[in-house]
């Protein structure tokens, strides 16, 4: 067994206690998937995970990838290529492939619980699996280009998302690479692309590059973009075989701070011969189509941050039950008193707890999100189908942006903390989890574009409608009294901070229109609010799931549910009061300042 320890019973209980995903399972659109097929997938998930998988962790970032800069080619460590394999060779893969093409539809509760599993154990793995971009390109693409996808699927090419520019970070719209038409209907691309995930190995005999480029005399900014399919071999549409190489070369692979066994490449298109690209869907729209696989990517980077920090947890739990260090606190003065585990000393609890708490209640974050996908992909009322895909909208910067910075710096500050010096050595897995897990909170959107996008786009856009709905949800849940009728009360006043958060944000923004400046309060404050929503929904999970778990037989699980939620809620949620007279003090002078003050 790797490094790796999988929360099965969270995971099921999350999904089939708190959520309810039984109800749907082996009837309608997923008769094909009962509970017991489900739960038989998430174990046999938690054992691959466990060990195959898991087997290649250490050598992944102890060898990373090996490139040559002459052939631009990259090779990846024998044993990831074998974790790997097993992984495709179990056909997983399938669950994010089209019906239509072999796939396999289940609730996407039910993906994203064995997901968690797979990015707790490898990360790298789940990220070049591409079935997603080949479903992306069977819905969006032509008859033709749907061909494509098969091919994608039955030749397990990998694939990538080609956005970033050396001068065009966060900034897309900025981007300066070109697409020009050919007389046979295809495009010559031409440009540099950094930071692309996957964007050079030998898992697999091709890779397709998902390519955002302005084609000749496009507008300017984000509208004026098209999304290319760029494959790094040109091949035959019908039988897959492949031909000569494409002109889209890696001219360098990042050297990083964790993450080393995913090759994150530099791309340079059309410089040694022509870079062919075939406009996807023939349709120019380009940025809403790369959004399909941003959101996927943004669900998947939660994901993979909240699983690292619960196998943290984990592992920080198992090693303070056996770590013999000083004496119980009420003996402290006896020198002669006997060692006790470092877990029965108070602040090696107090962290414990937390990172169980927040981990716990990550999950149900994610998995709550997921829920909500499984209903749209049910849903045939076109106004509830609006609501329900605006709520998922809301969440998921949420999921992303307050799941990978909650998670980053709780590893650090807790998991690996437990350990003493020891975490700081690679004898455990923990300071490969801390290096690994920053990246969460920059790729795919860093936390304060998640902040912004929530604020402006999620709220503002939305008039707050969607937001305003999910808040008389928890209001009514704090309402309904009961055993925890106390710190049902305590959420009710972090949901009314949260609440006064947006509210000073709203005005703020609504001034700028005859005082500008006053936008930049907004700006110092959008990262504030998205952490105080993170809060408050938290806080209504794990009280959701302790309300569940006061009506269960005595045992020791659901002990921990209770005293999970009670420990967040009074510790964690009191700090919204200060957050929000935080937020109505914003002044503004900060923006005042001259550079050279900083």
């Amino acid at each position: 067994m790797g490094h790796y320890i999988a929360n099965l019973r969270d995971i099921q209980f999350c999904l089939f206690d708190l959520l309810g995903r039984d109800q749907i399972l082996g009837k309608g659109l997923f008769s094909e998937i009962d509970k017991e097929t489900a739960v038989g997938m998430l174990e046999e998930m938690k054992r691959l995970s466990e060990n195959e998988i898991a087997a290649s962790f250490v050598d992944g970032d102890r060898l990373g990838v090996e490139f040559d800069p002459k052939t631009g080619e990259g090779k990846l460590p024998e044993s990831f290529k074998k974790s790997y394999r097993a992984y495709m060779d179990a056909e997983w893969w399938r669950l994010d492939a089209p019906v239509e093409l072999g796939g396999t539809l289940v609730p996407r509760s039910l993906r994203w619980a064995m997901a968690e599993m797979i990015l707790g154990s490898n990360p790298a793995l789940h990220i070049y699996v591409s079935a997603s971009f080949a479903h992306v390109c069977y819905v969006l693409g032509t008859d033709e280009q749907k061909k494509i996808a098969k091919l994608m699927l039955d030749k397990q090419w990998t694939a990538t998302m080609v956005l970033t520019e050396p001068d065009a970070g966060s900034d897309v719209g900025a981007g300066r690479s070109k697409a020009v038409k050919q007389a046979d209907g295809s495009w010559h691309i031409t440009g540099t692309k950094r930071f692309i995930t996957s964007g050079e190995h030998d898992l697999a005999e091709n890779i397709m590059h998902f390519v955002l480029a302005r084609p000749e005399g496009g507008a300017v900014g984000t509208k004026g973009l098209s999304l290319f399919l760029v494959p790094k071999y040109h091949f035959n549409w019908d039988t897959g075989e492949l031909g000569k190489r494409n002109g889209v070369f890696a001219t360098k692979l990042e050297h990083k701070m964790g993450l080393n066994v995913s090759a994150t490449a530099e791309l340079n298109m059309g410089e040694k011969e022509p870079c062919v690209g075939y406009l996807l869907g023939e349709v120019h729209n380009g940025i809403a189509q790369m959004f399909k696989i941003i959101e996927y990517a943004r669900m998947m980077v939660g994901t993979k941050a909240i699983s690292t920090l619960s196998t943290g947890y984990l592992n920080a739990l198992s090693y303070a039950k056996s770590r013999v260090q000083g004496p119980d606190l009420t003996k402290m003065l006896d020198k002669a008193s006997p060692r006790v585990t470092i877990i029965n000393h108070p602040d090696v609890r107090r962290s414990l707890l937390t990172q169980k708490a927040y981990a716990e209640g990550m999950r149900a974050l994610v998995l709550y999100t997921a829920s909500i996908q499984d209903s749209i992909m049910m849903e045939q009322d076109e106004e509830k189908l609006k609501h329900l895909e605006k709520l998922n909208d809301l969440l998921l910067p949420i999921v992303k942006g307050y799941g990978s910075e909650k998670s980053w710096v709780l590893l650090g500050t807790e998991s690996l903390q437990t350990f003493g010096g020891s975490g700081f050595t690679q004898d455990w897995p923990l300071e490969q989890y801390v290096r690994d897990a920053k990246i969460d909170t920059l790729y795919e959107g860093t936390t304060a574009i998640q902040g912004m996008d929530f604020f402006f786009r999620k709220i503002v856009r939305d008039n707050g409608s969607t937001l305003m709905t999910l808040g008389t949800e928890i209001k009514n849940f704090c309402e309904s009294g009961g055993a925890l009728a106390d710190e049902k009360a305590k959420l009710l006043k972090a949901l009314g901070d949260f609440q006064g958060i947006i509210t000073t944000l709203v005005g703020f923004a609504m001034a700028s229109q005859a005082k500008p400046e006053e936008i930049y309060k907004v700006g110092l404050n959008t990262t504030r609010a998205l952490f105080a929503a993170g809060d408050v929904v938290i806080g209504w999970l794990l009280l959701r799931q302790a309300e569940i778990a006061a009506t269960k037989p005595s045992d020791d699980f659901y002990l921990g549910k209770i005293a999970a939620a009670k420990h967040f809620i009074n510790v964690v949620l009191p700090h919204l009061t200060a957050e929000r007279k935080i937020a109505e003090a914003t002044d503004g002078s900060i923006m005042e300042l001259p550079e050279k003050a900083f």
